[in-house]
């Protein structure tokens, strides 16, 4: 399966918008007999929202740790938009002559640190703050599954002065509260990341949040629960393999288990062959199938 998880990834590292994030990933360390922490790195794609070509899609990438190293070996040749978290690592990449286009940010992220702040202490600011990011999904809401053109549109007339009037009210605020306060952070980090967070405003293809790679990212915990670690290194590169093909084929609506029973009995029989694997990959696959059942229908 490792040539199909090869093709997989290069095919959604060659759209022009991606999102990524990591996650930590226990392996077993048989020579301290205990696990060490490695990660796997998520990269997906995904034009639905705005009905563009790019297929609903994951690849898991196994890496030992998440260092700034990790995201160049992946990214650092990468010429399109990446919608990211805030993480540092992501930064580098467009640093020091770096080839990336551009970042965007997660308004998910931005929110979430006004939530923790309003949970542990209820304060007004934050409150406040909630309720306008509120307004901004609203609107993506109305918007959902419309042209890229329409939602640029939309958002230049509905959802520009409320961003507008944020950033003014954020500096402000700024100014009452301790900057080392948990709102001062939150704040900060929101300003701090202001124009990667509103690039959506003017492009219509980009969303407002990373949560499209989060959402992928959630079997994977679900694993580390029911799993616990990954025997080996070698095994934890077979996971995100695995991981990668099953989740992809969900996103398509296909059923894994019958995916990757048609998948490998055609590549151990060779009835596939190597210079046809983008046949398997799970949109192509689907496409086949549904053509092979309507012929059987008609």
């Amino acid at each position: 399966m490792k040539p199909l998880h090869t093709l997989l990834r290069d095919t959604v590292m060659s759209y022009p918008r991606l999102f990524a994030d990591e996650t930590p990933l226990p392996v077993l360390d048989p020579g301290r007999g205990r696990t060490k922490v490695c990660q796997f790195w998520a990269i997906a794609t995904d034009d639905r929202p705005w009905g563009g070509p790019a297929p609903p899609a994951v690849v898991f990438m196994f890496a030992e740790d998440r260092k700034a190293i990790r995201a160049k070996q992946l990214f650092g040749d990468y010429h399109g938009i990446l919608q990211v978290d805030g993480y540092a690592a992501y930064k580098g990449l467009i640093k020091n002559g770096g080839r990336l286009m551009q970042l965007a940010f997660c308004f998910a992220h931005a929110r979430r640190k006004f939530w923790d702040v309003h949970v542990a202490t209820k304060s007004p600011i934050a409150a406040e703050a909630l309720q306008r990011i509120a307004m901004f999904y609203a609107i993506e809401d109305r918007i959902r599954g419309l042209p890229a053109a329409h939602r640029a549109a939309v958002r230049q007339t509905d959802t520009r002065p409320l961003i507008e009037a944020f950033k003014p009210w954020l500096e402000a605020r700024l100014l009452e509260v301790s900057k080392k306060s948990g709102l001062g952070k939150a704040i900060r980090y929101t300003l701090t990341h202001w124009n990667g967070l509103t690039l959506f405003i003017d492009d219509g293809r980009i969303e407002i949040d990373n949560n499209t790679v989060e959402r992928s990212i959630k079997p994977i915990g679900l694993g580390k629960t029911n799993y616990l670690f990954a025997g080996s290194e070698g095994r934890a590169e077979t996971w995100a393999i695995l991981a990668s093909l099953i989740n992809s084929a969900k996103l398509q609506d296909i059923d894994p288990r019958h995916y990757l029973t048609d998948v490998l009995e055609r590549i151990v029989s060779g009835r596939t062959k190597i210079n046809q694997l983008h046949m398997l990959l799970p949109w192509n696959w689907k496409v086949e199938r549904d053509g092979s059942e309507a012929k059987i229908a008609a």
